[in-house]
């Protein structure tokens, strides 16, 4: 997957805005304002930082050991740092990105994730 190509996937979901608040280089995209997928696009290696369930999250990081890490300046509970360098299927990625929006969209008040919903 590509930088790009990650870009495109995170901006195609409901209400997905793409934002820097913390400098230039580093693209944060949000969901109602909450954050689900952050990542410095010119990276390399291309590195994003996404929200998991606690129990996969460890999963995850044993079976993927050193792509998929805990979260870099994050709670590493709930966020994985995952390695988009190739070594990981394309697939994979996108599940884990699609994942994270998921959960940061089943934490929103009910009126928003009905709002979601609408096409």
């Amino acid at each position: 997957m590509t930088p790009r190509e990650l870009r495109v996937f995170c901006l195609s979901f409901n209400a997905v805005v793409e934002d820097f608040p913390f400098n230039p280089e580093t693209s944060v995209f949000k969901v109602q304002g909450r954050l689900f997928a952050l990542t410095n696009l010119d990276a390399q290696p291309l590195k994003v930082n996404l929200k998991c369930d606690p129990e996969d999250a460890v999963r995850l990081r044993g079976e993927y050991e050193g792509l998929i890490v805990p979260g870099w300046h994050m709670n590493k509970r709930h966020w994985n740092t995952v390695t988009v360098d190739g070594k990981l299927p394309d697939g994979l990625v996108r599940e884990l990105v699609e994942d994270s929006y998921d959960l940061v969209v089943a934490g929103l008040p009910r009126a928003d994730r009905l709002r979601l919903d609408r096409p």
